[in-house]
């Protein structure tokens, strides 16, 4: 699973927000506060291979390499910070010797003490916008906490707007929310989970351990993934059904799946048991079109026929619950062609419909 990236340290947060677009590489950021440091040292003189060796062993000790910064990129930091597309930094070059050393004109100057620009601060403010909307979800509690110090620490950051510009799909009032952080922790940290569940279809709950592996939401809901000695192959479960959860002292079951492609042929979060990939041919009223178009059923959806009245597609999935039950939603404006068993399907559902009302 992939982590979330947290910003706890404010100060760092405010300086990665500062850094221009146009930065050279991955590791321009970690360079400009390490020379920011030297620049700023009034008792030693930072000659350019002191540069490099500090930029080096910045790079080093945050990446765990030795990724060997060349003299010409320390040139071209020092041209970037130097100007105003940069940090407008007053860096000037004194000879001693047969040597020439950096040091800022100003000796309280810093990038970071560098004020945020209006630009900047507007930047900041669509952020916090955007995080704020994460706010009472669990391992989201941080956000309030760097809300508070980026309004001490820069002022006009953080203001409340009149209208709320940007809202998320959520409901904070979903059931089984209080296990997220705690698998959450459970797959990061490799440990097996004793789970009290209960399935709609069953009258009685059910103990079983699981190896977690990867949570994923889907239509409002957070599923999990895992192994567990109950079921065969990978397993799924609502965290809606879930009734008691605790960690357990048991063997861990290590996964080699990735799940960055593991959903890649199903709609939702099921894949049945001997399932294959199937070219499944819809015919969509005209009217209908536009809304499938803008938000594909599938990321295989393609356009096969168009005609007056209708447009014919074709996708590359397998059939599961989601998909049957995201085209029943769109009911009369969409028929099934292929394959046979998915139309005889919605056939005999449609029948059922006719003799119930």
């Amino acid at each position: 699973m992939k982590e979330l990236f947290i910003v706890e340290d404010t100060e760092y947060f405010l300086f990665l927000s500062k850094q221009p677009s146009m930065a050279t590489n991955k590791h321009a950021t970690i360079r400009y506060n390490a020379l920011d440091k030297c620049f700023s040292n009034r008792g030693r003189k930072f000659f350019m291979e002191d540069l490099i060796n500090t930029c080096n062993a910045a790079i080093q000790e945050f990446t765990g390499k030795d990724e060997g910064v060349r003299r010409r990129q320390i040139y071209d930091d020092i041209r970037f910070m130097k100007s105003e597309q940069g940090f407008d930094a007053p860096i000037e070059s004194y000879r001693d010797g047969k040597k020439t050393y950096h040091r800022y004109t100003d000796p309280e100057f810093s990038i970071n003490k560098k004020e945020v620009s209006p630009r900047e601060q507007q930047q900041l403010n669509q952020a916090i916008e955007i995080l704020s909307r994460f706010e009472g979800l669990p391992e989201f509690e941080w956000i309030q906490e760097l809300k508070v110090r980026l309004d001490d620490q820069v002022p006009g950051v953080n203001q409340k707007e009149e209208n709320t510009f940007i809202s998320f799909q959520s409901n904070p009032y979903l059931k089984g929310m209080e296990y997220f952080t705690p698998l959450y922790n459970a797959i990061r940290h490799q440990r097996v989970v004793e789970i009290e569940y209960q399935s709609y279809k069953s009258d009685q709950p059910k103990v079983f351990q699981l190896s977690p592996y990867h949570l994923k939401q889907y239509n409002n809901r957070w599923f999990l993934f895992g192994q567990s000695t109950e079921f065969e192959g990978l397993t799924n479960i609502a965290l809606d059904r879930i009734l008691s959860l605790k960690e357990i002292n048991h063997s861990y079951v290590r996964s080699h799946i990735d799940f960055d492609t593991y959903f890649e042929d199903v709609v939702g979060v099921t894949i049945p048991e001997d399932a294959n990939v199937e070219k499944v041919v819809l015919k969509v009223d005209k009217s209908l079109y536009p809304y499938i178009e803008s938000k594909p059923i599938h990321g295989s959806q393609k356009v096969k026929e168009r005609s007056v009245e209708s447009i014919v597609l074709e996708l590359e999935v397998m059939v599961n619950y989601e998909l049957k039950a995201l085209l029943l939603s769109f009911g009369e404006g969409v028929t099934i062609f292929e394959p046979t068993h998915l139309a005889e399907k919605f056939r005999a559902i449609g029948q059922h419909f006719m003799e119930k009302y």
